[in-house]
């Protein structure tokens, strides 16, 4: 009984992720290039596409661990997380509204931005939520269940939202954004939390603090931040790199089924990476993700149709579900207990950060793009750039301790 009460709890715990993969999967990868079409010349949309997801971004990797810091030290009686997550997500409410009554870029950019400050704000508390209540002989489990809804929100957004996205249902696609985001956020707030016993406010010395975690988390963040700098190029400009290379008559709908190949695939290998890592430890799991990765990206620059995409798409796939479960896991272990929204809030500054700096290669596209005509050499220095990214992380790694080493391993903590 107490064993199906645990795995209850990892679920519930773990649901609000599912509401934020499918809105940002959504936005990201399928509705925001889909509808700046409307408002932009063609050969500047892989420009313009990197520069504004780059802003909002960057907005999120400040605003998300500052509000897991400050959520830390909450006090109220319906918890220290909650709050957050409750108030964050009715802000994204307001701003999928104001998108889909934008009618030009202005206005898209306006929501787009406000909607990153809001999702965050509800983000980093929502990350200490599963630090706080999950011992760390079970946080590759809890990873992996955590990867599972994050990869089962970027299904449903790709074969959903792939098929019912077009000029005219805009409005109906950001509605199932935020039905889905409402149920996710309920089950998870219906989690029993206790108020911090901690003060309610934070000296300029514990914001410094909160930015300076010790050398092994910092060598996570930079090895994280390498390796999904590659993985969200590929995401960000899959679209435009099937409409222009390949024979296809909805490049919407296919960049839907390369994600979902994606990720059926990531979902089997991120949920065999939680009972991995806590066997055999956290770093293997890194190093058999590296080199899957690097393998399915350099594959990519053969591709010349459909089903050659999704079969190096599933391989790429396989490589970041060992890589999410492994590296949640290793941050998670080194996060000080009590500290969870301060420490896995500090992650986003490499995944907001990657997200940020891969749009940046869209005025690179679109410079070699111009530059032989035809030949889509931004699309192949994407790819390559993916590969060497992904190989280079491991090497930051190297002298981070794994939980199966003894002399590190974090102590345990019990579940409420």
């Amino acid at each position: 009984m107490k064993e199906h009460s645990e795995r209850f709890e990892l679920v519930t715990l773990n649901a609000y992720w599912l509401g934020l993969s499918y809105l940002w999967n959504s936005l990201h990868v399928l509705v925001l290039p889909a509808v700046l079409l409307q408002f932009i010349p063609d050969e500047r949309k892989n420009t313009v596409l990197g520069l504004l997801t780059f802003s909002g971004l960057v907005l999120a990797m400040f605003v998300q661990p500052l509000a897991g810091a400050w959520s830390d030290r909450t006090r109220s009686r319906f918890g220290r997380r909650r709050p957050w997550i409750a108030g964050g997500t009715l802000g994204d409410l307001l701003f999928l509204a104001l998108m889909a009554a934008a009618g030009g870029l202005p206005a898209l950019a306006i929501a787009y931005i406000g909607l990153q400050l809001t999702s965050n704000l509800a983000h980093g508390p929502a990350q200490g939520l599963m630090h706080d209540r999950v011992p760390p002989e079970r946080m590759g489990r809890a990873s992996g269940i955590k990867n599972l809804f994050d990869m089962g929100g970027l299904v449903i957004s790709s074969l959903l939202v792939g098929n019912l996205l077009t000029e005219d249902t805009l409005g109906l696609t950001l509605g199932t954004i935020a039905a889905i985001l409402i149920l996710s956020a309920l089950v998870t707030l219906s989690v029993k939390e206790e108020p911090s016993p901690a003060p309610a406010s934070i000296s300029p010395t514990e914001h410094s603090e909160a930015t300076r975690p010790g050398i092994h988390f910092r060598h996570l963040i930079a090895s994280r931040l390498l390796f999904l700098t590659g993985v969200y190029g590929i995401q960000t400009f899959a679209q435009y790199f099937i409409r222009d290379t390949l024979p296809t008559t909805d490049p919407v709908k296919l960049t839907g089924d390369l994600l979902a190949t994606i990720v059926l695939t990531l979902i089997g290998f991120s949920l065999l990476a939680g009972w991995l890592c806590d066997r055999f430890g956290r770093k293997p799991m890194h190093v058999a993700a590296s080199l899957l990765l690097a393998t399915g990206s350099l594959l990519m620059t053969t591709a010349q149709s459909a089903g050659a995409v999704l079969l190096f798409g599933s391989i790429v796939g396989a490589g970041i579900g060992l890589f999410l479960s492994a590296n949640w896991a290793l941050a998670s272990d080194l996060a000080p207990l009590g500290e969870g929204g301060r420490y896995l809030g500090l992650t986003n500054i490499a995944t907001a950060g990657a997200g940020a700096l891969s749009r940046l290669a869209g005025p690179g596209i679109d410079a070699l793009n111009a530059w032989q005509p035809g030949e889509n050499l931004g699309y192949t220095g994407l790819f390559i750039t993916a590969a060497v990214l992904t190989l280079s992380s491991l090497f930051l790694l190297r002298g981070v301790p794994d939980f199966l080493d003894t002399d590190h391993a974090p102590a345990a903590s019990g579940v409420e």
